[in-house]
């Protein structure tokens, strides 16, 4: 399990909570809830990690 911060709020626009990674640039995710908001955006940090990784780009260490 990765350790990387995660910021989750609500947007009125969407009507949906977003979720963002703030080390991993343009890794979000949203959900309909808190919880879908959070597995959505544990398995795009999966998916950034895997591409980075393929691509050998650099993986930030969490903090």
């Amino acid at each position: 399990m990765h350790r990387y911060k995660i910021i989750i709020y609500w947007s009125n626009d969407d009507q949906v909570f977003i979720a963002e990674v703030p080390e991993l640039p343009g890794c979000m995710a949203h959900g309909d809830t808190h919880a879908n908001a959070l597995a959505s955006v544990n398995e795009a940090i999966h998916l950034w990690i895997d591409t980075a990784i393929e691509f050998g780009n650099p993986v930030p260490e969490a903090k």
